[in-house]
């Protein structure tokens, strides 16, 4: 039963594909570009800026007495930190160095269970 739910699984085009022409992982041994290291830079800023900012409003709401900081704060700065990680994503071409991440190891479970 597994060997024919694989069977149909590898005759997806997509997955064909995978198996025609293999992901090449040489794109991960090239020198990083400017716009990567500046979109790692603004990745790892994110994560600065959301949970202690938030944390430190909480403190602040806490110790003012006044929720509202707190309140509205919070989701500003958390939302402001995701458009900066969105960013940064988007600088350092993460959809493309996932997806050919996910073709070489696609590539590989399937060769393996086909074999």
């Amino acid at each position: 039963m597994l060997r024919k739910i694989i069977g149909r699984l590898a005759e997806n085009k997509y997955i064909r594909e995978t198996l025609e022409h293999p992901a090449d992982l040489t794109e991960f041994r090239e020198r990083p570009t400017p716009r990567l290291i500046a979109g790692l830079i603004l990745m790892g800023l994110s994560y600065l800026i959301g949970w202690p900012a938030v944390a430190a409003l909480i403190f602040l709401a806490a110790w003012m007495q006044e929720p509202l900081i707190a309140a509205i704060g919070c989701p500003v700065t958390y939302g402001f930190s995701y458009v900066v990680f969105i960013a940064g994503a988007w600088l350092a071409r993460a959809p493309h160095y996932i997806g050919l991440l996910a073709r070489y190891v696609l590539g590989a479970i399937f060769r393996k269970l086909l074999h």
